[in-house]
């Protein structure tokens, strides 16, 4: 984890704001991610549950946090006590007392008292929230406090009577972003930036997918930040799977690379796609189809506003997209037949966007009810339309799909191998959108600019 970038204060404010929403009468229980094993003896590096994390700002596994509104001691977390000897080997601990003294904790308890101290807490309140079934061994330690206090109901202890899914409030309060929060995802989307920058400096025939992957991750720790998610660098027909990251084969001349990266700070993800020519520059079908989703992009963008539903940047790009294919010849028929058949998916076969903040696929409901949710400031969203065509230039007809029927059909040659997706992240503002990566070139001519600079 890196150094935290947001102040205490405001961890103390969403605490706050979280406890006046849950009520009198309650408890909140956030147990921290699990330390897990990659391999005999090695662990992948620690990465904190996200709510636990937007909460309490505390980067340490084995705690948990506990929200007691109504008390002296409202924020209380349980976690490792400082020793010494695994300091020496595993790097160094809060403890509790450190834990109140730099995070705001208000009582802090060894781990190992957990069960001692945390059934007494649960007595008298009546509603316990927390993250039911995403973590069964918390759930039989929950229950079983739960049974503790309910032991002791014939000396007038009432035992909780409602349990209450803590993402439901929490999920609604991390959806729209605090002034501070966007401070960091600039930051994320920045360093972003310049990764993708550096690698359309660096690309060239002949170099190996990894290659590229290996100058992003250089520019995201030379900045101080880590990767949100593992990079996809594909070329030519790896251009044209979606989530690839074997990142292993080699840039042939003439092909398109896809790079799809974002950068982690202080727990914000940042999720860029960009599409360029191996050689530096495209030729009449890579362009044609570039220009297309550039297109659907920028109508997509357009839709993100204070006013417009969660749909609309997606209808707005379906709708470019297949206009676009039938005029290029891709499709054949009219439009909005096209679209009700959903004819793209041939082409554009996944959504134009998902929220974006802690997680990169962030958290929070895109319907309310059964419509789709409506955009307000702070939200942020990713926008990213694209086209695939993999080598064989085989698609599959997305109607008769549908019913069960496999027809394939060929395009030319001159089609394939061509998969551009292009991504960027989204601000929704008082008065429309911030584009936060805007800073990666996407414009044709200044990739092309870009690529001709030495890397």
């Amino acid at each position: 984890m890196l150094a935290r970038a947001i102040p205490s204060t405001v961890f103390a404010r969403r605490r706050r704001t979280l406890m006046e929403r849950m009520g009198p009468g309650s408890i909140a229980l956030l147990p921290a991610a699990s330390s897990m094993p990659r391999n005999r003896d090695v662990h992948y590096p620690y990465r904190q549950d996200s709510d636990f994390y937007y909460l309490t700002g505390f980067p340490e596994p084995e705690a948990v946090a506990v929200l007691a509104p109504g008390g002296e001691r409202e924020f209380l977390l349980f976690c490792r006590e400082r020793d010494p000897q695994m300091e020496i080997w595993h790097g160094r601990r809060a403890g509790p007392r450190g834990a109140m003294d730099r995070y705001g904790v208000d009582n802090a308890h060894p781990i190992t008292e957990i069960d001692r101290r945390l059934p007494p807490l649960l007595e008298n309140r009546e509603r316990v929230f927390y993250a039911i079934g995403y973590n069964p061994d918390f759930d039989r330690q929950v229950m079983d406090w739960i049974n503790q206090v309910r032991s002791k109901a014939r000396s007038g202890v009432r035992a909780p009577v409602a349990f209450i899914a803590l993402e439901h409030l929490l999920h609604a309060m991390r959806l729209r972003k605090e002034p501070e929060e966007i401070a960091v995802m600039r930051e994320s989307a920045r360093i972003a930036v310049e990764a993708h920058c550096r690698a359309m400096r660096t690309c060239r025939p002949g170099m190996l997918e990894y290659e590229l992957e290996a100058e992003i991750l250089h520019t995201f720790l030379r900045n101080g930040a880590g990767w949100s998610y593992p990079s996809i660098v594909g070329g030519g027909d790896n251009s044209c799977i979606l989530h690839y990251t074997e990142n292993n084969a080699p840039l042939r001349d003439g092909d398109i690379v896809l790079i799809d990266a974002g950068a982690e700070v202080d727990g914000y993800a940042s999720d860029i796609t960009r599409s360029f020519p191996v050689n530096g520059r495209f030729s009449g079908e890579q362009r044609a189809i570039y220009e297309l989703v550039l297109a659907a992009q920028k109508a997509a963008i357009a839709k993100v506003r204070p006013g417009c539903h969660f749909n609309e940047p997606h209808d707005a790009a379906v709708r470019t997209l297949t206009e676009g294919l039938v005029a290029l010849g891709l499709l054949r028929g009219e439009a909005e037949a096209l679209i009700e058949q959903e004819q793209h998916k041939q082409f554009y076969m996944h959504r134009t966007g998902h929220w974006l903040g802690m997680d990169v696929h962030d958290v929070g409901d895109y319907k309310t009810g059964d419509d789709w949710r409506v955009f307000e400031p702070g939200m942020v969203t990713t926008i990213e339309p694209g086209l695939y065509i993999p080598a064989g230039g085989k698609v599959m007809d997305a109607h008769w799909a549908r019913l069960g029927v496999y027809l394939e059909s060929e395009l030319d040659e001159r089609w394939w191998r061509i998969g551009v997706r292009i991504e960027d992240d989204v601000l929704v503002t008082t008065d429309g959108n911030e584009v936060l990566t805007a800073g990666a070139p996407k414009e044709i001519d200044a990739i092309e600019a870009l690529m001709r600079e030495d890397g």
